[in-house]
């Protein structure tokens, strides 16, 4: 068991155990249920384009076809995205109203929320793609709030496109020119990959950092106050956050 986790973490380990089918899995998963936040989306994309160009066997001692990776891959990610969007107007608030596992972190769903009211459910979606954990919260939280399904797929589509295709090309880009093993040269610049993603946090977080500073509190900060106070209301904490009101709003185009 500890093995097959191992693996799933692993972006190396599961092109080289299960190939295209390994990768078209993984992205399905972190993009059609909230449980797949932690997958390594970012990072196995690059690999997998790395395991596409000649450096393939040398690096990641497999090779795959990069016309079906191209081909296949946005199609499941559009497939994933649109069954999380489903889900989230099926069931709801309920979905996200769960304490803290490991398999769900109640953080991720507030910040994709945050995003959603502050940019507009059109960007957000699109923007979404490039943010890790957010993309996985951001399917189902449209759906809760009532974006519609033609639209969704509209920009889930073209969002997913360019991140799939950018980490693909961008692995086979330079797998042509990096020389190395496995451990020296894919996992850090998979890990740089995967820092640029966090970008939009990271902004965020300095924004919290100043405000701080001055004694004062952010728009996500205040967001996330509000949320909580909801949440516990909803749940039926005795010991709720102070809030002035119930955050959530309704979707805007």
């Amino acid at each position: 068991m500890t093995n097959l986790a191992l693996n799933i973490l692993s972006p190396a380990s599961l092109i080289s155990t299960f190939g295209v089918a390994g990768v078209l899995l993984i992205i399905f998963v972190e993009l059609a249920v909230i449980v797949g936040f932690f997958l390594p989306g970012d990072s196995l994309l690059f690999v997998a384009g790395i395991a596409s160009s000649s450096a393939a066997n040398t690096l990641v001692h497999a090779h795959m076809s990069l016309a079906a990776l191209l081909i296949a891959t946005p199609i499941v990610a559009i497939v994933g995205s649109q069954i999380g969007h489903y889900i989230g107007a099926r069931f709801g608030r309920r979905l996200f109203d769960r304490p803290d596992s490991r398999f769900f972190k109640r953080k991720y769903a507030v910040r994709a929320e945050f995003y959603f009211n502050k940019y507009g459910g059109a960007k957000a979606v699109l923007v979404s793609r490039f943010i890790v954990g957010v993309r996985t919260f951001v399917n189902p939280l449209a759906g809760m709030l009532d974006m519609p399904a033609r639209t969704f797929f509209l920009w889930s589509a073209l969002g997913n496109i360019v991140w799939v295709e950018l980490m693909l090309v961008l692995g086979y880009e330079l797998g042509d020119k990096i020389k190395g093993n496995i451990d020296t040269t894919i996992l850090p610049i998979a890990l740089v990959v995967a820092v640029i993603t966090l970008i939009p946090l990271a902004l965020e977080m300095n924004k919290e950092r100043k405000a701080a500073k001055r004694g004062e509190e952010t728009e996500l900060q205040r967001f996330e106050r509000e949320h909580e106070r909801a949440y516990a209301e909803r749940v039926g904490y005795q010991d709720a956050v102070p809030a002035v009101s119930t955050a959530g709003a309704r979707h805007r185009k």
